[in-house]
């Protein structure tokens, strides 16, 4: 098989750094999540660029879209879904209120809780974002076959695994 740009990292490490402790498989497994994860970002940002969206604006939708309750929320569980603070959070949803992508009013049993909620025009666009982001995902995966899709699902949700219980 040819070698990828963890094969030529790994080479380079064992080939220079020969004091430091390196096992070249770990080093490949975490080099390749790595270049992934920085091309799975890519495509995510492309995605929302092609409908229009920035980066944040997108994320900031997908998780207001993929809750238990879709498409509602407060501005607290956003802004900690999200890893953001409170002022964070203000900014992102007031530039998307201020698209029609989503409003804010106040709580039905305490109107000093804000509720935000999706508009059809948010979910639309999300919707849009998802099919290119979503194209993206299957063309990289489908260089595996079924068997071999399950396999690495199953890898990595061993590894998920320890570290959700740490």
């Amino acid at each position: 098989m040819t070698d990828d740009a963890a094969d030529r990292h790994v080479a380079r490490w064992r080939d220079h750094w020969i004091d430091i402790p390196f096992d070249p498989q770990v080093e490949g497994v975490v080099v390749r999540i790595g270049l992934l994860m920085r091309y799975l970002r890519s495509t995510k940002e492309e995605a929302a660029a092609k409908v229009g969206l920035q980066g944040f604006e997108y994320d900031t939708l997908h998780s207001l879209m993929i809750r238990d309750t879709p498409g509602v929320a407060s501005p607290g569980s956003l802004a900690n879904d999200l890893g953001v603070s409170p002022a964070g959070i203000s900014g992102r949803l007031d530039s998307l209120e201020k698209a029609g992508y989503l409003q804010r009013s106040p709580g039905p049993d305490d109107r000093r809780k804000i509720i935000v909620e999706v508009t059809a025009a948010g979910a639309d666009i999300w919707r849009r974002a998802m099919t290119v982001r979503s194209t993206a995902e299957e063309d990289l995966v489908k260089v595996l076959d079924a068997a071999e899709q399950k396999t690495l699902n199953r890898l990595l949700k061993k590894m998920m695994l320890s570290i959700e219980t740490d």
